[in-house]
């Protein structure tokens, strides 16, 4: 099965596609820069879900739903933040279809079907959310609102990869009001370190926490926080963002509360969100030659058993001592397929299960019976070892423990090797032509000169690392003076 996959040295891109399809995450769909997730790839979309709804709630954040459409002219009340999405917004016209009397079994849209005011396929949904908050809002005391929605949103892209850069994909937005500066900033904060904590301890993907440029910022918003993450192929990946959007949505659409005494005030806004490119994130951080490698907090089957025999009766025996192993791992919420297909040979099983990631596999045929032992074989760097089958359960929960710390210290390595300080133009280029990653570099500030790196070399601003050092110093393009280092970065 895997051996067909294209190796990450051949072709990075092309070795990625084929693995989402291949693996059964992903695949194209009728509808050009669509994707149909398939039922592997959702389960472990809905592992991500769950935990990161967990961590939303008990941050006192609750769900709600907010319509698909948006007027145009609600649209256009934050001007900022229409400007920067009018390239990519979808607009409904027309609500009716009729026979085509040229082209008979043909549609044709009614042209007496037009709609008073054109409708925008949400790009996402500040307006439409702070124009309902408008009605929500009247006095402090129903501040903060802390809101989250899980929805799909529609991006006209031209060039589109399934899951890093689609037309329509999955999300959750989260909005909320507060009735002074330093709590919407404190939300942002909270937010960043939200995702940074779950892309950390249950992705196993190591991420630098940082500000935008005002170039890279979320258009409509004051500031915007960020995690950015580093793949394999030395391209950095914007894990999460968390805006703190100031009172610019809270102007435009007019969402004032009366404060303790009674004046009346305009609110302070934050917005918030990861989507499903966080699937890419995982696949090029972990995976490699011989298909996806999942961390044991995100893998929908945890271990699989895969039995050895050649009779019935075998089979009969080896299912009665993998049932009570089962029995065992469930009981210590472990997620275990017991994959006796007969339809399939053990090597197809193996060669299947590596190339889907699925972090332990165990082996039991007449000998390991005989001898009290299962064959255990990890996912992560293809070892095996022959396990007693006392104790088993506790070995296993203890593995999958060790396999998730030693994917993220992996990943951790590569990225700590992959930033690299320059200190002129030359080693700028020739780092990021040679092993990429990160650029630590100094830059004077300005738009112009991010603008003409970009030009020249490709890279961006990935952020203004939160925990940088202030030190003066010259701008790497332009020699003139800096107050610190940023990290710059080719990037999907």
């Amino acid at each position: 099965m895997s051996k067909n996959l294209t190796t990450r040295e051949e072709d990075y891109s092309k070795w990625y596609n084929e693995l989402v399809v291949k693996a059964d995450l992903a695949e194209n769909s009728g509808v050009r820069g669509c994707m149909v997730i398939k039922p592997y790839g959702y389960a472990i979309w809905e592992k991500m879900q769950a935990e990161l709804d967990k961590m939303f709630k008990e941050t006192g954040h609750q769900n709600a739903y907010f319509p698909l459409f948006v007027p145009k002219s609600m649209f256009e009340a934050e001007e900022k933040n229409a400007e920067g999405f009018a390239k990519e917004c979808a607009i409904v016209t027309h609500y009716r279809l009729k026979n085509d009397p040229v082209n008979p079994g043909k549609l044709m849209v009614d042209p007496n079907a037009k709609l008073e005011e054109e409708l925008i396929v949400r790009p996402t949904s500040e307006a439409i959310i702070w124009s309902t908050y408008k009605g929500w809002v009247q006095s402090y005391r129903d501040l903060p609102l802390l809101i989250n929605q899980w929805a799909n949103v529609v991006r006209w892209e031209m060039r589109t990869r399934l899951f890093l850069r689609t037309a329509e994909f999955l999300w959750q937005e989260g909005h909320t009001a507060h009735a002074t500066r330093s709590e919407a900033i404190e939300e942002s904060e909270k937010m960043m370190n939200v995702y940074a904590d779950f892309a950390e301890n249950f992705m196993a993907i190591p991420v630098i926490k940082g500000l935008k440029t005002e170039t890279e910022r979320f258009a409509g918003a004051d500031e915007t926080y960020c995690i950015e993450a580093l793949m394999q192929d030395g391209k950095a990946l914007q894990a999460g963002t968390s805006h703190f959007l100031g009172q610019n949505f809270a102007k435009a659409f007019d969402v004032k509360f009366a404060n303790a005494e009674g004046k009346q005030e305009y609110v302070w806004g934050t917005s918030w969100g990861v989507s499903t490119r966080l699937m890419g994130a995982l696949v090029m951080t972990h995976s490699d030659d011989k298909g996806l490698v999942l961390p044991p907090s995100l893998a929908p089957i945890q271990v699989v058993i895969v039995p050895i025999y050649k009779t019935e009766e075998q089979l009969e025996e080896i299912s009665v001592v993998v049932n009570g192993l089962t029995t065992e791992l469930k009981k210590l919420n472990i997620s275990v397929k017991f994959d006796n297909r007969t339809t399939q040979k053990p090597g197809f099983k193996f060669a299947e299960w590596e190339l889907k990631g699925v972090p332990v596999r165990i082996a039991v045929g007449p000998k390991d019976i005989e001898n009290g032992t299962f064959e255990v074989a990890r996912r992560d760097n293809l070892s095996k070892e022959i396990v007693s089958k006392d104790g088993i359960a506790i070995y296993i929960k203890n593995l999958l423990e060790q396999i998730q710390t030693d994917l993220f210290n992996k990943a951790l390595d590569y990225r700590d090797t992959h930033i690299t300080e320059v200190n002129s133009f030359e080693e700028f280029k020739e780092v990021l032509d040679g092993k990429g990653g990160f650029v630590s570099a100094h830059w004077d500030g300005t738009a112009a000169t991010e603008e003409e790196i970009k030009n020249l070399t490709k890279a961006t601003i990935r952020c203004i690392p939160l925990d940088r050092v202030e030190e003066s110093g010259s701008c790497v393009f332009t020699g003139n003076a800096s107050s610190g280092r940023v990290l710059f970065a080719k990037a999907y």
